[in-house]
């Protein structure tokens, strides 16, 4: 508070008397950073958390990753009904084990998986919070709201943080540990807004106070990234150990123990492992995730063999995802100006996005090409050009609102097609479930022909009620007592079934479905009722009795012209 300062007046005739002084005209306080990020975190939760539920059908990998929640919370390695599950790391599962004991179990995996997608918003909130104090401390409060408003109401970010994958837990701590290593290249504690000036505008400085003990916290947070997908070593340790050899970033003794303490962090995991007597399964899971993240086997992704391109994905997705396409046209422009500018901070942040960069430009090129892989080089990507895309200067009004035009141009794509997105029903899995505990005894037998190499989202959804196989001849139909056959069309049309086109065709050939569901992953989600198999010497008759299905038909909507891509393997 200013006391108002008092100045003598006299008329010489008269006391003198004391009258306040004009007020200086104060400047405004600036908003402090922690209220763009709530503002940023608290926009990225309440978007992805409105009808998240309806507006995305299930994931072939979401009941899969809440099985092994599941198995998490129960205690010991995460595994399924089929063993241990070493492909994937367990940290993800181990932070939706304490989810469960926070708000408790669910009766079936849709359920499930539904309230681990609540969780993912939380995670994506988190994720927000952190890309505003991380550009701040770089370059700005107002680039730091920018990047997380983007990232809010990106539509790609939003469908990625909607579904159960182990992306969204990894930038998490992939951005917490970048945070604190930007910190220890910054002039000293006067930070980005102090009198140095902007961060790194100091070549070379002191990295503050407590720099082993920052050290340690990054190289731990990296730890829990590669702990939550080991492929987040490619945009952490890779980037460390350049930082190592050029000198960029962090003093290298401080880099070194970054990097040590991240690895050491993945050792410890190995060796509970080991002493648990299941390295060797640990090590033919890893080597079959190496071979397949190497292309050297493409069992998933717009790689492999009779699936559609990417070229044809990303035309069919333009109308809606633009602004995404736009920034991530614009990473060669991030990466150069990153490179232009020569402090340490800015350096390290080159090698993060190169790192990301080079990490998906072989996955286009010769390795598993999966849509959620396109997550850990949008993030960086953005944080890239937050930091350095040039402002326009106030002195300059009419640059400022065309600059202005451009963010909300940049923003309404997205709006728009996250508006369609939440009104058009996407839940197909969940009726279809409904429907069966309603209408189709429990323990019927089932014939599912999705899934390619492995089990697929049907089989995973319905397993612990029915008894599910791929049984498309009479004589295994009439051997597993199978009275019913479930479709999901564009999973068959799109090469991703375990059985083809035609053979489908031929199954259902002159069946009318007794339940039927147009949505934008799968299409037509049909359930169809198989003819009673004929008896004979080698068949038994174990169909179910016809009055088992006694539903009506449920209504389909409007079929959209959204595509399922790599949503089924």
């Amino acid at each position: 508070m200013t006391v108002p300062r008092t100045v003598p007046v006299s008329t010489g005739t008269e006391p003198m008397t004391a009258v306040p002084a004009p007020r200086p005209r104060g400047r405004r306080r600036p908003v402090p950073t922690f209220v763009y990020a709530a503002g940023a975190a608290l926009l990225t939760v309440a978007l992805r958390l409105f009808q998240s539920s309806r507006a995305g059908d299930l994931f072939i990998d979401e009941p899969i990753y809440r099985r092994l929640g599941d198995s998490a919370a129960a205690g010991g390695f995460p595994r399924t009904d089929e063993g241990l599950f070493f492909l994937h790391p367990p940290g993800y599962f181990y932070v939706e084990a304490g989810w469960t004991k926070l708000v408790g179990e669910h009766s079936d995996v849709i359920a499930g998986v539904y309230s681990s997608r609540v969780l993912n918003a939380l995670l994506a909130g988190v994720t927000a919070a952190l890309l505003v104090f991380l550009v701040a401390r770089v370059r700005s409060r107002g680039a730091g709201a920018v990047a997380g408003l983007v990232f809010a109401l990106d539509e790609y970010c939003i469908r990625q943080n909607n579904r159960v994958l182990l992306e969204t837990g990894t930038m998490v701590w992939v951005l917490a540990g970048y945070l604190v290593l930007v910190g220890l290249t910054r002039p000293g504690p006067s930070g980005p807004s102090g009198p140095s000036g902007p961060a790194g505008s100091t070549a070379r400085s002191r990295p503050g106070s407590r720099p082993r003990a920052r050290a340690l916290l990054a190289g731990l947070f990296f730890g829990l990234a590669i702990l939550t997908k080991d492929h987040a070593v490619l945009i952490t340790v890779l980037p460390l150990l350049a930082a190592l050899l050029l000198g960029w970033g962090p003093p290298r003794r401080l880099v070194a123990l970054t990097a040590a303490t991240t690895l050491a962090s993945y050792c410890v995991y190995v060796a509970l492992i080991a002493l648990n007597g299941h390295f060797g399964a640990f090590w033919e899971a890893k080597t079959a995730g190496v071979r397949r993240l190497l292309g050297v086997v493409q069992e998933t992704g717009f790689n492999s063999e009779g699936t559609p391109s990417l070229t044809g994905r990303l035309v069919a997705e333009l109308p809606g995802y633009t602004s995404t396409y736009l920034l991530l046209a614009l990473t060669p422009v991030a990466l150069f100006l990153l490179l232009r500018r020569k402090e340490p901070v800015y350096r390290l942040l080159a090698l993060f996005q190169a790192s990301a960069i080079v990490t998906l430009g072989y996955a286009v090129g010769l390795g598993t090409l999966e849509e959620q892989a396109l997550y850990l080089l949008f993030v960086p990507n953005l944080v890239a050009l937050a930091v350095t895309v040039p402002v326009p200067s106030r002195t300059r009004p009419v640059l400022r609102v065309l600059g202005c035009g451009l963010l909300v141009a940049l923003l309404a794509a997205p709006a728009t097609s996250y508006a369609h997105a939440r009104g058009t029903p996407d839940d197909g899995f969940e009726r279809l479930r409904t429907y069966l505990l309603t209408h189709v005894p429990a323990g019927s037998g089932i014939v599912t022909v999705d899934g390619a190499r492995s089990r697929g989202v049907t089989d995973w959804v319905l397993r612990d009620t029915y008894r599910l196989g791929p049984w498309v001849t009479p004589e295994e139909q009439a051997a597993n007592g199978a009275g019913y056959l479930i479709v999901p069309w564009r999973v068959i049309e799109q090469g991703y079934g375990r059985s083809s086109l035609a053979e489908v065709r031929r199954l259902t050939d002159g069946l009318r479905p007794e339940f039927a569901f147009d949505g934008p992953m799968y299409g037509t989600l049909a359930l169809y009722r198989l003819p009673s198999p004929l008896s004979g010497p080698n068949l038994t008759r174990l169909a179910v009795p016809d009055s088992a299905v006694t539903g009506p038909l449920l209504p389909a909507p409007e079929p959209p012209a959204a595509e399922v891509g790599d949503a089924a393997r």
